[in-house]
């Protein structure tokens, strides 16, 4: 795969006319290749979410730390041809590797690597289904409810009310998987609970996540937790509740204070990096990543971690999460272990069997304890 090489010096602010555009220049030395290279890093939300674009700008961040290496960030790009002419924009500034990280870039990031044949195309979060995957292209990805699930058992434990709330943006495979994995988490310590649902139909719209964390909260919810880009919201309206919150996407403990249980942390710099050594010794194609890649915490290379405990968490839930993280990486144990059933009492995962992670992707129901229903769109 021919690519053209920049220096450092000599890349530009060209694509300043694309919103939310930023160049690093890393000069460290690390691992990679003696050639320079130019990566592209584009984000549907600000970098600064205290979530799912702020541990994507941290990886970019640490990828622009290796030796050679020249990133273009780029955030607030919307899911439409935006995502399109920022990928085109940094390869006329001398991107060979673009990461195109939200859900609904998929189409378009697929559609750019088939008419750019020498640009590594990875796009996070997809699945690409077509007979043969391009030579240049690939997905990412890791098993998010494995640790969502630990994130239901420190919210089962920590209810006064038994009644929890999970606060969400599209009823996505991915999104419907956390949701049953973060109730039956909770189930499986607390067989009381319930989970209640907000649906805001925006990856981050902090006034619908106020109103939905005020209604919630008027139900009797004492715990939140969330699919949602950003998260600062939802984590203060909780704190004003005297709420709980277990967190996802970014390890917010920070702004939480008090309010904060666990959660789980994206960590991709270790992904990322790999993706652009490949490159750069033209050795991207056939490899893991040139497909649909999985992380899973039995395989060792989840890009998912556990967030720190909050204060309020006792030593005797800690260890108890800690445990069934241990046998989860063994291989031992599965939240998506049978019987299970959808919220009409219809058998979803059979008594002793256990779902695989293709498996959960094609759920289309919520279990059993959870209220509220998906949208139809």
């Amino acid at each position: 795969m021919s690519r053209t090489r920049m220096s450092k010096v000599g890349l530009s602010l060209t694509v300043a006319a694309v919103a939310g555009v930023t160049v690093l220049t890393g000069c460290s030395a690390t691992a990679g290749g003696d050639d320079e290279i130019t990566v592209g890093v584009i984000m549907v939300g600000s970098e600064n979410d205290a979530g799912y674009n702020q541990a994507v700008s941290d990886a970019a961040t640490a990828l622009d730390a290796q030796e050679g290496v020249n990133v273009i960030k780029a955030d607030q790009v919307a899911e439409n041809n935006s995502v399109t002419d920022t990928m085109q924009s940094m390869v006329d500034q001398g991107a060979e590797v673009i990461f195109a990280t939200s859900y609904g870039y998929h189409q378009y990031a697929v559609d750019f690597a088939k008419s750019h044949p020498d640009v590594v195309v990875m796009h996070q979060s997809g699945f690409y289904e077509g007979d043969s995957i391009p030579d240049n292209f690939g997905t990412y990805w890791s098993a998010g409810y494995e640790l969502v699930s630990l994130g239901g058992i420190a919210a089962g434990e920590a209810t006064e009310s038994d009644k929890i709330g999970f606060i969400y943006a599209f009823p996505v495979a991915q999104t419907i998987a956390n949701i049953n994995a973060f109730h039956l988490g909770a189930a499986s310590v607390n067989p009381n609970v319930t989970t209640s649902l907000v649906n805001t139909s925006d990856w981050c719209d902090p006034v619908k996540q106020k109103q939905a964390v005020a209604s919630l909260t008027s139900q009797g919810v004492d715990v939140f937790s969330q699919h949602q880009d950003c998260q600062s919201t939802v984590i203060q309206a909780a704190k004003d509740a005297d709420a709980k919150v277990v967190g996802y996407h970014y390890d917010a403990a920070d702004i939480a204070g008090d309010a904060w249980l666990t959660g789980s942390s994206w960590n991709w710099a270790p992904v990322m990096i790999d993706i652009v050594e490949l490159a750069q010794k033209d050795e991207f194609t056939g490899s893991e990543y040139n497909d649909n890649w999985l992380g899973m915490l039995s395989d060792g290379n989840s890009s998912l971690t556990l967030a720190d405990f909050g204060p309020s968490v006792d030593d005797a839930t800690k260890s108890m999460i800690e445990e069934h993280k241990a046998s989860i990486e063994a291989g031992e144990e599965s939240i998506f272990t049978g019987p299970i059933k959808c919220q009409d009492g219809s058998l979803l995962v059979a008594e002793g069997e256990t779902a695989t992670y293709a498996d959960i992707n094609g759920f289309d129901c919520l279990v059993e304890g959870v209220v509220g229903t998906l949208p139809k769109s």
